[in-house]
């Protein structure tokens, strides 16, 4: 019996369930960011408030996000995994609960409520590592593409049903009432997330490898990366998901579920991306990949500031979607690539923690800027930004390739 036990668990995947706790995680988030704007401003806040909020909620992600890094391998991955989906689960609850603003920033920030829409969270860091383990050099780009993938998918499918509170409203279902059954449902994914957390393998904690899985010889490339990457967060907080709806919201009327419907358009634009990136990389290599990939996409965002009529801004915005998301798996497999294995969860953290303390800034200048103006200001900085991080990652690593490339 024990054979047939220990062979069972050898010939186990655990790929997939990590796959399939990303693609329910960023349906949840998907959803949410489209959500939380309108949410907030039908209990009253201004787009001030809206701004500020997801400020907390980036700032906090960015704590535990640091928490999970360091912990990574010292308590394990699945532990940790178990207990940020219970985290999720009571963000969700909370947020459908209570109407108080205080209350609702202080959810925010200590819980999972995501207003960007993308992977930043406390799951980033132990999920790259797991994932990374599981797969090898030559197979970890298409993994982290297909993790990308089962994930971009999933928050097209969450973007669409963000309409749901108006398409109940025909059935006599109060839009508030809808909304918070949204973030009932927001809960329910995290009970599915944990179980599925609870099928991956339970790996043994070696204590050598625990003291020694901070930043160790790579430490200079991954500070020097985190710093980058902190610019691009920076830009991309100003226009996280929740700000580019609440901009469509307020400056071309844009229903909630027409903003659905258009995020889904979106998000399948980005899930279409992760293979070809995985494969394009194969060819012109990671960093390349990203830079060059990554600059067209930042035109097209501040064109579509320009842009006067709600028919061309969302045409230079799905531009913008297909290209400006296939720098997210070669990133993820490229900071794998470049440490040490007992470096993973460490640099996955380091790396994650600095964008989401930058892009947690962004949003209230954000919220602010545009209070204080009918033009879109925040998208022309951000694409500005991300021009320049690009310019900049591109001279300090186009020399550093990964093992796969040498």
């Amino acid at each position: 019996m024990n054979l047939v036990a220990t062979s069972s668990q050898r010939t186990f995947d655990p790929l997939p369930c990590l796959f399939a706790a990303r693609a329910l995680r960023d349906f949840g988030d998907s959803f949410v960011a489209i959500l939380l704007p309108a949410y907030l401003l039908a209990l009253g806040f201004t787009p001030l408030a809206v701004g500020v909020l997801a400020t907390a909620s980036l700032l906090g992600s960015a704590c535990l996000t640091l928490g999970a890094g360091w912990l990574g391998a010292r308590c394990g991955h699945r532990r940790l995994l178990l207990l940020a989906a219970g985290l999720m689960v009571a963000s969700g609850l909370a947020f459908a609960a209570f109407r108080d603003y205080a209350v609702l920033l202080v959810v925010a920030f200590v819980g999972t409520i995501n207003p960007s829409a993308g992977n930043v969270s406390v799951f980033v860091p132990l999920e790259h590592a797991a994932l990374a383990r599981e797969a090898g050099d030559q197979n970890r780009t298409r993994m982290f593409a297909r993790y990308s993938l089962a994930g971009a998918l999933a928050a097209a499918l969450g973007s669409l049903i963000a309409g749901a509170p108006e398409l109940t409203a025909p059935l006599g279902v109060n839009r508030l009432t809808a909304m918070r059954a949204m973030f009932v449902l927001y809960a329910l994914l995290g009970v599915v997330g944990r179980y599925l957390y609870t099928r991956l393998p339970r790996h043994a904690v070696d204590g050598k490898v625990a003291r020694t899985s901070t930043l160790g010889p790579s430490r200079g490339i991954v500070m020097r990366l985190a710093a980058l990457f902190s610019l691009d967060a920076f830009a991309g907080g100003f226009v996280v998901q929740s700000l580019l709806a609440l901009w469509l919201f307020q400056r071309f009327h844009l229903s909630l579920t027409a903003a659905g419907a258009f995020f889904f358009g979106t998000g399948l634009l980005a899930a279409l991306s992760y293979p070809v990136a995985a494969q394009l990389s194969r060819r012109v290599g990671l960093v390349n990949t990203m830079v060059f990939t990554h600059i067209p996409s930042s035109i097209a965002l501040m064109l579509a500031a320009f842009a006067p009529s709600l028919t061309s801004a969302l045409a230079w915005l799905l531009v913008r979607a297909a290209l400006s998301q296939m720098d997210v798996p070669t990133r993820s497999s490229y900071v794998m690539a470049v440490v040490t294995e007992p470096e993973r969860s460490a640099a996955a953290s380091v790396t994650s923690v600095p964008r989401s303390l930058a892009s947690s800034a962004s949003p209230a200048l954000a919220g602010a800027l545009f209070a204080a103006s009918s033009f879109a200001w925040p998208l022309v900085i951000c694409g500005s930004l991300k021009i320049l991080y690009d310019l900049l990652l591109l001279a300090q690593f186009r020399h550093l390739r990964p093992p796969e490339e040498q």
